[in-house]
């Protein structure tokens, strides 16, 4: 028998598809970052800034670079650093159930995630 994961409120990736992520019930169109407390746009790899707010709230950002993994730009792996945030890239749809798995263990964690 099959047991439903519990993200006790969290928002958790619910899936995706072409160009779009659902996030907690809700279709998010384009590249999201996705926490636990909710989701917003992210404009890609070059946008660094809306990680200045996960600056100790998050221990953990799983990095969606695509349908293949493909390392994150060095300017964004040394900001990530500097905010005490370990980044993880990997393809997308591993980032997404990364993210999830690592949610429902209760850790502080974040992903952001590329489109397909």
């Amino acid at each position: 028998m099959l047991t439903p994961t519990e993200f006790g409120g969290a928002h958790a990736v619910d899936g995706y598809g072409p160009g779009f992520f659902r996030v907690a019930g809700h279709v998010v169109h384009g590249h999201v970052l996705v926490q636990a407390q909710g989701s917003q746009p992210w404009g890609g790899l070059d946008d660094a800034a809306p990680f200045d707010a996960l600056s100790g709230r998050v221990d953990v950002l799983f990095i969606g670079t695509g349908a293949q993994m493909a390392p994150i730009p060095a300017p964004l792996a040394q900001r990530l650093r500097d905010l005490g945030i370990a980044a993880e890239p990997m393809a997308t749809p591993t980032a997404a159930r990364s993210y999830n798995v690592t949610l429902s263990e209760g850790r502080r964690v974040a992903c952001a995630l590329i489109a397909l």
